[in-house]
């Protein structure tokens, strides 16, 4: 894909949008998620259990939302990571690395944060940047 245009990326896979925002947006060969928390697609509602649940279903929104653009997790470049509690920080770790850095793939760059809170009181929040190879 070579145009500059932004294009919005929707899929029913990942929670709609609730506000003014995309669920991501290409541009080029580039593509900007925007922040997934651990909502079920189907129900809009936080899935139950603790950090390893929530990380499973952000990452699966996460590539659903990837799939859509035609992308998969080997194509992200960056990611940034919102953990309400940095003590949660080795368990999503855990996950994070089987979804984004398994055996023989280049781990993306990652930053992660801890904040205050997240929207419905999630324990975690990604967001990431992808490259079309």
């Amino acid at each position: 894909m070579t145009s500059q245009a932004k294009i919005a990326i929707a899929t029913a896979e990942a929670p709609a949008a609730i506000g003014p925002y995309s669920q991501a947006i290409r541009v080029g060969d580039m593509l900007f998620t925007s922040g997934q928390v651990a909502l079920d697609p189907a129900t809009g509602q936080l899935v139950p259990g603790g950090i390893a649940e929530q990380t499973i279903r952000v990452l699966e929104n996460l590539k659903a939302v990837l799939g859509k653009a035609g992308l998969d997790m080997v194509h992200v470049v960056k990611t940034t990571v919102f953990l309400k509690n940095m003590s949660d920080f080795a368990a999503m770790n855990e996950i994070y690395a089987k979804y984004l850095a398994p055996e023989g793939v280049i781990a993306p760059a990652r930053s992660t944060i801890a904040v205050a809170g997240l929207p419905k009181d999630a324990l975690v929040e990604i967001e990431l940047i992808a490259k079309e190879s």
